[in-house]
């Protein structure tokens, strides 16, 4: 597939530049600023000792999350959904699927009787705001977890984080499959889907719907590849990010 190349010059199996300042608030116990290419997400880890009633004496964590696009993060600006007196049903999904994914690599018993929000802040948009957000949210939820550990709310000898978790977006544009879609691409993309993966390449979520015409097997296996080889170079980055020696921007 190297032999075709997009608007920007990337082949069809090839990442946006991402980079992962870590430490961006001085406030939150996590944090990570987090671009894919054109793309921006804020993410934020608020650490709480305690957890929701219903869950009040089960020693066990819990840990969710909310999305959100800034106003001017889109070509227009948009209002904010705390004007319009609701939040729309993308915005709920996009916020259960970064839930979903970050629970997926932690050991809530581990975590003990602890709470961790996670607040998705798109500041632009190109294309793949929710796998940069899922990407992102994971630097905050471990610099939130260590920040937990550090002040012995966890357990010296707890390992609440049982594995990294990060997404990308995949299509299929032209009838070629290609990686990390920017917005040009996912707006005329026959097949769109979202991936999530964990560091030992388990799956963790799939979204996939044909825009254009249904995609037949060999396509779908051909996107979760390509699906697969992304997020396995995400892992690379994130673990670069949360070195102990890491004192740049990590890059990819």
């Amino acid at each position: 597939m190297t032999d075709i190349t997009r608007a920007d010059g990337r082949t069809p199996d090839q990442l946006r530049p991402v980079t992962i300042e870590r430490g961006w608030s001085t406030q939150a116990e996590g944090s990570a600023l987090i671009s894919f290419g054109n793309t921006k997400v804020l993410c934020t880890a608020s650490f709480t000792n305690g957890v929701p009633r219903w869950m009040s004496g089960k020693g066990r964590g819990w840990v969710t999350a909310e999305y959100a696009m800034l106003p001017r993060s889109t070509n227009e600006r948009m209002d904010r959904e705390s004007v319009k007196g609701r939040v729309g049903g993308r915005t709920h999904e996009i916020s259960r699927l970064v839930g979903r994914s970050l629970r997926a690599v932690v050991d809530m018993k581990a975590l003990g009787e602890n709470t961790i929000v996670l607040d998705c802040d798109v500041l632009q948009a190109d294309g793949g705001t929710r796998t940069a957000a899922i990407t992102g949210a994971y630097l905050a939820l471990a610099e939130a977890l260590e920040w937990g550990r550090e002040h012995r709310f966890i357990g010296q000898k707890a390992t609440p984080l049982i594995d990294s978790v990060s997404a990308v977006s995949v299509g299929i544009i032209d009838g070629t499959p290609m990686l990390d879609l920017a917005y040009v691409e996912d707006v005329r993309a026959e097949t769109d889907m979202n991936v999530v993966v964990t560091g030992r390449g388990l799956f963790v979520e799939v979204q996939g719907t044909a825009e254009g015409a249904p995609f037949d097997r060999n396509e779908l296996n051909a996107l979760l590849d390509l699906a697969l080889g992304g997020t396995t170079e995400l892992a690379g980055i994130q673990a670069a990010a949360l070195a102990p020696a890491a004192a740049a921007p990590a890059e990819g």
